[in-house]
């Protein structure tokens, strides 16, 4: 009996215990639907609020017409509605980050990144648990301190962080990359970076850590505990001391260490070769002495080595030549000796090699002047080399610039130097080079500086230098004769000099004040016409020149009009050669392909020692329309600026190796590659997932949203012209960049005509923004039935937009995309939400290839508007998310 009483009150215990936890479950459930919610809403209200400057109204959506799941940047979880990102990337926002951004306690990722954020990062910051990425690079934010043990990338670049490094990233455990350059952090490193075990990238460059102490460095042995290390950027700061041996007990996958503009001492341990998987070791700009240890030669897998303007003596050591990887070598500045190691030709991927401004001396090997693939330069000036100029050299078909300038060569400049097409720099001077200048340098029709000055060269000068593209020559301290030219380069007397010893010079443009040169009649002063036509020989020759200045003229002036629209573009972007696209696309490899089109092809290329990735578009010039596609692409980019744009870095027009016109656009790399390859993605390609329904409509409202800029907001109305998933790339986040504007076109103000009125796309129609519309139409039909236009089932008149004006209103589920259906009704299934949120899902549906059919209507005028289109898709969005 009593062990019976015994059991019910157990019985009744762990009823009235569940019972209670059922009743704490069930209010926290509710406080999470209700309360949680509009905290985040608040918080971001407050966010807002901040914000002084706002130019490209990215916020105006933050309002009460729109869920704030809705809101631009803002993403949230699906089941719980409560914000998991905060994306403002780029948008020129002016003010401070608000304390309430603590109270958003789901985020996982804030990216606010290339801003105008100012003041301090609020410590509340620390308060989210759940955050993993944090990217706050390129504002102007200053006092760091925050502890977020669960987070796995921290970007803080291009700031104004003040102080010492804070002791709390220690406790970040998780940590994977850490990007703290461009600040003003000052001061030692902690040793308790061994802590982050897991740490990937260390990037420290451009700030003023250290104190020119012999133990600045000494936190690098800490660091042997991050057995994942890849990357360590230490340059740019105050480190003193000597370079430690415990560099050698850094992670055997270490792949590039970056130590230049410090104040190092000490020599470059032995231990160096015990990095065996290094890509890149630059110690530039230091005060290293010593030898280069023979050990070097283990980083079998090193490409780029610098070691400019330091302290180093000795000779290069033969055991650079196992190295074959190699691309590039800088060890300029310095006080090495000795001879250049002929086993530097075993290097056959060296395009570029600096070893200016040092003691060695010898004859320049034929295995190094004979290296084919130098492509960026060769720089052997200001040293002691002696000998005559290989006659390899001609083997540096692809070289930009030679420099031997400042030696002690001599015999004749060689005839096969005329093989070096493309080279737009060649500098000889200072040295005991005699003779002609050779006729075969007339095929350097890539020359741009030409320095032969300080020779013994002798000789008339050339009548074909006047031919060259040169901008600057120099033939002063030779001793040539007879008459200067008077053309090309010759008629600019600040483009060149042939001053000093050339005594023997007659002639010339006036400025130069050279004597007249003479008359020469045959022997016995018979003169070799007769007298009546000496005033015929006298007009003559006038009248062919001013036929030739008048051709010269009109050639010049179609020539700066071809070249016009990308020299606007490299005056605005930073200039890059065609050896840098080069190198940096691997020799345009196939492997780095990564679309092609009628007029060019792109590839994935890395710059600035793999610090930007970027898109290569190569234009074929071989196809009829590439120039005029270039030029309408150039003329474009130069005025847009908007975040659904894909964004040009610069462009490049020059020549190629084999000495051919080569045209070039580089652009921001867009990492989730097309809009057509996730909706049609081949056998080959592997997409992480479909692309969902509320992705789907993101990017039409971003694509919608670019159109709307290029129609209506920015300085002149351009229409697109090509506007297709193709040419819709997707960034890290799904973000929407409409890219491709080479058959773009301007309209002009008032008649609604392009600049090509009679340029006809989509379905026969003359240039307009209404036809743009058309392309959209029928690019959000694809989008959401997952049929391309040019599919064959669409023949005769039957098209995409039949196809679906048919299916309209009963039969939309029968046409859709079936991956869009299927993964709304696992998550319906999952939250147990009844038939009407499938009729809601039906309706979204319908609203949209609605939208797409009226987009696509045959006639222009009963098409919509880009600014309507961007109000329905959110109207669309709301209503579904409702």
């Amino acid at each position: 009996m009593a062990s019976s009483n015994m059991f019910r009150r157990v019985l009744n215990l762990s009823l009235i215990l569940s019972w209670l936890l059922f009743a704490m479950n069930f209010s926290g459930s509710v406080a999470a639907a209700s309360f949680t919610n509009e905290t985040d809403r608040q918080a971001l209200l407050v966010f807002k609020d901040l914000i002084r400057e706002d130019p490209l109204a990215v916020l105006s959506s933050w309002n009460d017409s729109l869920h704030f799941c809705e809101w631009k940047g803002v993403t949230c979880g699906r089941q719980h509605q409560r914000v998991t990102a905060l994306v403002l990337v780029s948008q020129n926002l002016v003010g401070s980050v608000s304390p309430q951004i603590g109270r958003l306690t789901f985020l996982r990722k804030i990216h606010l990144n290339n801003n105008s954020f100012h003041g301090t990062i609020p410590p509340d910051i620390g308060q989210l648990f759940r955050l993993q990425s944090l990217s706050l690079c390129q504002n102007s934010f200053r006092d760091l301190g925050l502890t977020l043990p669960n987070l796995n990338y921290l970007y803080l670049g291009a700031n104004k962080f003040l102080g010492s490094f804070p002791p709390s990233m220690a406790n970040a455990s998780r940590l994977l990359i850490l990007d703290m350059s461009g600040n003003d952090f000052a001061g030692p490193i902690p040793t308790n970076l061994r802590n982050l075990r897991d740490l990937k990238y260390l990037n420290l460059n451009n700030n003023r850590f250290g104190s020119s102490k012999p133990d600045d460095l000494s936190f690098i042995g800490s660091l042997a505990n991050c057995t994942n290390l890849r990357d360590l950027i230490l340059s740019g700061n105050q480190f003193g001391g000597v370079l430690p041996g415990s560099i050698a007990n850094l992670s055997s996958k270490l792949e590039t260490l970056l130590l230049g503009w410090n104040k190092i001492s000490g020599s470059i341990p032995q231990e160096i070769g015990n990095l065996n998987n290094l890509y890149i070791l630059a110690i530039q700009d230091n005060m290293i002495s010593g030898n280069i240890p023979e050990s070097i030669g283990k980083l079998s897998k090193l490409q780029q080595l610098g070691i400019v303007i330091n302290n180093i003596s000795g000779k290069i050591p033969p055991s650079i030549g196992n190295i074959t990887g190699l691309s590039l070598v800088g060890a300029a500045k310095n006080m090495l000796e000795g001879s250049i190691p002929a086993e530097l030709g075993n290097c056959t991927n060296l395009q570029g090699l600096d070893l200016k401004s040092n003691r060695l001396t010898g004859m320049i090997p034929e295995q190094v002047i004979g290296i084919s693939s130098l492509s960026i330069g060769l720089f052997l000036d200001l040293n002691e080399f002696t000998g005559p100029l290989p006659s390899l050299v001609g083997n540096l078909k692809n070289l930009g610039a030679l420099s031997i300038s400042g030696n002690k060569l001599t015999g004749e400049i060689p005839s096969a130097l005329g093989s070096c097409q493309v080279l737009e720099y060649l500098d000889l001077h200072g040295n005991f080079f005699e003779g002609a200048i050779p006729s075969s340098l007339d095929q350097l029709k890539g020359i741009q500086q030409l320095d032969l000055s300080q020779n013994n060269l002798s000789g008339q000068i050339p009548e074909f230098l006047g031919k060259l593209p040169l901008m600057l020559l120099n033939l002063s301290h030779n001793m040539f004769e007879g008459e200067v030219p008077k053309v090309g380069v010759f008629n600019n007397i600040s483009a060149f000099s042939v001053v000093g010893k050339n005594m023997k010079l007659c002639g010339g443009i006036q400025p130069l004040h050279l004597p007249a040169c003479p008359i020469k009649f045959p022997k016995k002063n018979k003169r070799p016409f007769p007298d009546k036509m000496i005033p015929l020989l006298i007009i003559l020759p006038i009248v062919l020149l001013l036929a030739c200045l008048f051709l010269i003229f009109y050639r010049l002036k179609k020539y700066q009009q071809r070249t016009s629209h990308v020299s606007l573009l490299e005056n605005q972007y930073p200039k890059i050669t065609y050896a840098e696209l080069l190198h940096a696309t691997n020799k345009f490899s196939p492997s780095n392909l990564i679309g092609e089109g009628r007029y060019g092809s792109v590839y994935k290329g890395s710059l600035n020692f793999g610090e930007h990735i970027v898109a290569v578009k190569v234009l074929k010039l071989q196809e009829h329309g590439a120039n005029k596609s270039f030029t309408a692409e150039c003329d474009v980019l130069r005025i847009l600026r908007h975040r659904n744009l894909i964004k040009i870095i610069t462009a490049c027009s020059s020549l190629d190796f084999k000495g051919k016109d080569f045209k070039a656009l580089v652009f921001e790399f867009m990492p989730n590659g097309s809009l057509d390859s996730w909706l049609h993605p081949t056998q080959a390609e592997v997409q992480g997932s479909n692309l969902t329904l509320v992705q789907r409509l993101s990017i039409a409202i971003d694509v919608a949203s670019a159109l709307d800029y290029i129609h209506h907001h920015c300085e002149m109305t351009i229409c697109h012209c090509d506007l297709k998933p193709s040419n819709v790339l997707l960034d890290d986040d799904l973000c929407a960049h409409v890219g491709d504007f080479g058959l773009a076109r301007f309209m002009s103000a008032n008649t609604n005509l392009s600049n090509n009125a009679h340029f006809k796309y989509g379905m026969g129609e003359e240039v307009s923004t209404e036809a743009d519309m058309y392309s959209y139409g029928i690019m959000l039909l694809e989008m959401f039935t997952g049929k391309r236009p040019t599919e064959s089932m669409f023949i005769d008149n039957f098209s995409l937009h039949n196809y679906v004006m048919f299916a309209l209103p009963d039969h939309v589920m029968e046409i859709v995309d079936s991956t869009i259906i299927l993964e709304e009704l696992e998550g319906l299934n999952k939250n147990r939400r009844g038939e009407g949120e499938f009729a809601k899902l039906k309706s979204c549906l319908e609203s949209i290839l609605q939208l797409g059919v009226i987009c696509s209507a045959k006639l222009p005028h009963e098409r919509m508007d880009s600014g309507n289109v961007v109000k329905e898709l959110h109207r669309i969005t709301k209503a579904y998310n409702e």
